[in-house]
């Protein structure tokens, strides 16, 4: 069954209603340009409740960096009491590799070819640990890291599958349409951001949750 990662989850009540949806991951947004952007000490907050209103029923906790360096990808980690980290920066494969069995690389290719190379570089690098992916694929975009709304090809989302073990799927995924994307492309898992927000970014809207959750896990 598909693995669903809630991503940029701002408030403990957001964080809760996608747990109770069904969700398996969440993910808590390091990167300040972003709107979905959480101070360490509020999502150590958030964090620190979730654990203890759900105990092992907890979804994977995720946090999501930019060309931070592994040090202080550690230190956040530790200190929010995160299972894994997402690289969604410009990060070498050493980077990831300084991170060993903690975090996985987030890659937007502009073609297939620069597809295939990312898998190379990094798909083997990530976390063994299968609660996590190996890599997540994400929609090419000059300016944005993620949250663009725009869809991967077909054509690349086929490829990475193929090339990585435990492909996480993103970009432009909503209730709508993660149905016929998870039947085309079969990966592993699908993340979630801002197609299932209302209109505020980073606040998620519960019944889109709920819908993304029962039409991803097909």
């Amino acid at each position: 069954m598909t693995v669903v990662k809630v991503c940029g989850v701002t408030t403990y009540e957001d964080a809760h209603q996608a747990a109770s949806a069904g969700a398996d991951m969440l993910g808590l947004n390091f990167y300040p340009p972003s709107p979905r952007y959480l101070l360490p000490e509020a999502a150590q907050a958030i964090v620190e409740r979730l654990r203890a209103a759900l105990g092992s029923r907890c979804p994977v906790l995720v946090g999501v960096f930019v060309n931070e360096p592994s040090e202080a990808v550690r230190a956040v980690v530790q200190r929010v009491g995160l299972d894994f980290a997402q690289l969604s920066g410009d990060e070498s494969p050493e980077a990831l590799r300084d991170l060993s069995g903690l975090a996985f690389k987030a890659v937007q290719p502009a073609d297939l070819a620069q597809a295939l190379s990312m898998s190379q570089a990094y798909g083997s690098l990530g976390p063994q640990d299968e609660r996590a992916p190996s890599l997540l694929l994400d929609a090419h975009h000059p300016g944005l890291r993620g949250g663009t709304g725009a869809q991967v090809s077909a054509e690349i989302a086929l490829a990475l599958r193929q090339a990585v073990s435990r492909l996480m799927l993103a970009g432009g995924l909503k209730p709508d349409n993660v149905a016929e994307r998870v039947r085309a492309v079969q990966p592993w898992g699908v993340d979630v951001a801002s197609g299932v927000e209302g209109e505020t970014p980073g606040r998620k809207d519960s019944q889109k949750v709920r819908d993304f959750v029962v039409h991803a896990k097909v």
